[in-house]
């Protein structure tokens, strides 16, 4: 469910179950041809007009939404995402000062907090979470790094890509957009360029790596180019949706260009042009769940949860095992207020935070739906889960402890709601 777009100073980052599956399609291969776990390593998405990426407090990356926009080909994004891991293995973010590492641990610490406390809506999972505070400009101004550092990275992204069987050119193309920037004031440019300095030693040396790759020609797959453009169009729609309208008008009937016209039109209010363009998706492509999604945060905005709530069913049925996906159908059955639906939205809510013990909102939903359906116990000991993801430990001890009370002696919620009494103590030391 997307959160509700609330304005604050500092950084704004993007949730959203297909944007992340598509990224994780770009990484995957990198990562593991850097010998990396790709689920130890976690990719941020910040709601960001202007080309960035970078990486921050261990095997973190962080990717500006204006950079995914403003990629033609995946083989751009995967350059990009080659080129950051290069720091990652190069160990050049532990190598930093102490004043480093405490900004960007600061700065995940924000991120968790700011998605964890964002407050469903309705609207799918394309939604955004506000980070409060100046980490923005501190990230910027530490995470610049030296020549070699960046010229060792390059040639870190020419041999992850070479392994991965992809073509280093998409990298290449990219600083070649970059290129275009250098003669820019520093207060002009974007973030890219002040902290991954661009160099015409650099520029030079990719180019002769293409030109001796045996992948130097070789297209991205189709199937991962149909995935970029529904990315970009959906981000488009969201994001700007008067230019997702200009981009891709009505005599478009091109996947990408319904998708980000049903997008945009919904982001409008204009409903009833939302869902002729998601009927028209959804009926071409039965099987795809982020069309039934879409077709659901629609009717849902337009006031039809009863309607709303089986293109949800769908999405999910789909795809079960995406967290944000169960997280707006439970939403959906608990705003029908039905005993049967919110005892289903308790299954589902739990699977959400099983999968994601930080997600602030599916343990506040949960809360809340349990609290309805009279466990006074759980929905207390949810409610200090909550304060816990939320790096609040003096609320989260004052819940545990009123859960104690209230829950059955030795039973595996009675010892959870210890636990999380015991850490809450050790966290408010350590603060």
């Amino acid at each position: 469910m997307a959160p509700a777009a609330v304005q604050a100073k500092g950084l704004r980052f993007i949730r959203d179950t297909e944007i992340e599956n598509t990224i994780r399609a770009y990484s995957t291969p990198i990562f593991l041809a850097a010998g990396l776990d790709p689920q130890a390593v976690d990719v941020y998405l910040i709601d960001d007009p202007r080309l960035n990426a970078f990486v921050a407090g261990g095997q973190n990356m962080f990717l500006h939404t204006g950079l995914l926009l403003r990629a033609e080909t995946p083989l751009q994004v995967m350059g990009v995402i080659a080129h950051e891991t290069g720091h990652i293995t190069g160990g050049h973010i532990v190598s930093r000062s102490e004043e480093v590492k405490k900004t960007t641990a600061a700065l995940i610490a924000s991120y968790v907090l700011g998605i964890g406390t964002a407050i469903a809506t309705g609207r799918g999972d394309a939604g955004a979470a506000i980070i409060s505070g100046g980490q923005g400009a501190a990230v910027s101004s530490l995470l610049a790094y030296t020549r070699g550092q960046e010229a060792a990275a390059d040639q870190a992204a020419i041999k992850l890509l070479e392994v991965s069987g992809y073509s280093p050119r998409g990298l290449l193309e990219f600083f070649e957009i970059l290129g275009d920037q250098e003669a820019l004031l520093s207060s002009s440019q974007d973030p890219y360029i002040r902290t991954h300095p661009l160099t015409q030693d650099r520029i030079t040396s990719l180019r002769a790596a293409v030109a001796q790759s045996r992948y130097a020609d070789k297209p991205a797959p189709a199937k991962m180019v149909a995935m970029h453009e529904r990315m970009r169009a959906k981000l488009l729609g969201y994001l700007t949706p008067q230019k997702a309208l200009r981009k891709y008008p009505d005599d478009d009937v091109s996947v990408p260009a319904r998708y980000a016209r049903a997008i945009a039109y919904l982001e409008r209010g204009e409903m009833d042009a939302a869902e002729q363009e998601a009927d028209s998706l959804v009926k071409e492509f039965p099987e795809d769940p982020y069309f039934h999604e879409l077709k659901g945060d629609i009717l849902f905005h337009a006031g039809r949860v009863a309607e709303a709530r089986p293109s949800y069913v769908k999405a999910v049925e789909i795809l079960p095992d995406a967290p944000l996906l169960r997280r707006a159908l439970a939403h959906v059955q608990m705003e029908m207020n039905q005993p049967e639906m919110d005892k289903e939205a308790v299954e589902h809510l739990k699977f959400v935070t099983q999968r994601e013990p930080r997600n602030v909102t599916g343990w506040r939903l949960l809360a809340g739906v349990q609290g309805r359906l009279g466990d006074k116990g759980m929905s207390t000991l949810a409610q200090a889960e909550a304060a816990l993801a939320m790096n609040n430990p003096r609320e989260a001890k004052g819940f545990a402890q009123r859960a104690l009370k209230l829950l059955p002696e030795y039973s595996p919620g009675w010892l959870r709601a210890q636990d999380i009494d015991g850490l809450a103590d050790r966290l408010r030391k350590r603060s």
